[in-house]
């Protein structure tokens, strides 16, 4: 975990490697990460709370868990809350406050839960998952089942993200090459579209643009979308030389957005420039798989 533009933080959890990072949208420098021992094939997981002081980065709270834990997300409602998703197919509700946990665990994904991801639009207490079951599912951590089951994708859900704007929108990517949008009030899916001709591994939306956004994919790519005319890419960032693990728009600016790589790299992208490529860290010595920007703290990465 580093600070982009400022000392790299660094905190060194042994045995374990990183798969999601997640700022929390209350407290500035506190950090959630999923984590999973031997690359997410065998052991536990580990959900790790960091916190980012003068002293540099401490370890605030660890959680563990009997499978590899994948993603987390931070609820929109309590500050000491948060979901992670594993490699069971259960997602966990964990609260920071307390030394043990789970509060609840859900398990109805039948293969590997890959993401998990909270509304963040006024009035909903949504959570979205993915799977490598090939399915995503709504949830209402108020209660104790999903409340819905998107099926469509021909090949495992890598990612799930709500959209900033809409209320009961979210976007999908998957190993079957396309990004998919969904609304949770309406059947079947809403706008397919065949991002890349490789696995997509990762999406987000533009926080200032309701209608743009991104995806990183196997074939080192991403691609901006543009969801009222989806025939050919608004932008096309190349440079990452290894698969796209994750990428993340900024929450300051509305053209610059920061990805991860297997490459080992972190870039930052400003996409209304003839140089897109604005930076390239090169902090981690191993697959680069979570990132995050902070909501608090410009800069902060």
């Amino acid at each position: 975990m580093g600070t982009a533009g400022g000392g790299a933080g660094v905190l060194r959890l042994p045995g374990l490697h990183g798969y999601a990072a997640e700022f929390s949208p209350y407290w500035p420098g506190r950090v959630a990460c999923a984590a999973a021992q031997y690359y997410g094939i065998a052991g536990c997981g580990t959900l790790a709370v960091l916190e980012q002081n003068e002293a540099g980065i401490v370890l605030l709270r660890s959680f563990d868990w009997n499978d590899g834990l994948f993603d987390v997300t931070w609820s929109e409602n309590n500050e000491h809350v948060l979901i992670t998703s594993s490699g069971d197919g259960s997602l966990q509700i964990w609260d920071t406050a307390k030394t043990k946990g789970p509060l609840q665990v859900y398990k109805e994904h039948t293969q590997e839960a890959y993401s998990v991801d909270w509304s963040q639009t006024r009035g909903e207490q949504l959570v979205v998952s993915g799977s490598w079951d090939q399915t995503a599912k709504l949830w209402d951590p108020a209660v104790g089942k999903s409340l819905r089951t998107f099926k469509g994708h021909e090949g495992v859900i890598y990612s799930t993200i709500w959209s900033p704007h809409i209320p009961g929108c979210f976007a999908s990517a998957s190993g079957d090459q396309t990004l998919r949008v969904w609304d949770v009030k309406a059947p079947g899916v809403k706008l397919v579209i065949p991002a890349h001709q490789a696995e997509i591994l990762t999406c987000d939306w533009c926080k200032y643009d309701e209608n743009l956004l991104v995806t990183g994919a196997v074939d080192c790519s991403l691609k901006g979308w543009d969801l009222r005319n989806i025939r050919q890419p608004v932008f096309v960032l190349l440079g990452h030389t290894y698969a796209i693990r994750r990428v993340k728009f900024s929450p300051f600016h509305a053209t610059l957005l920061a990805s991860c790589s297997y490459d080992f790299t972190v870039r930052f992208w400003d996409f209304s420039k003839h140089n897109p490529l604005l930076e390239t860290v090169e902090h981690h010595t191993e697959f680069t798989c979570g990132l995050d920007l902070s909501l608090h703290n410009r800069g902060q990465v």
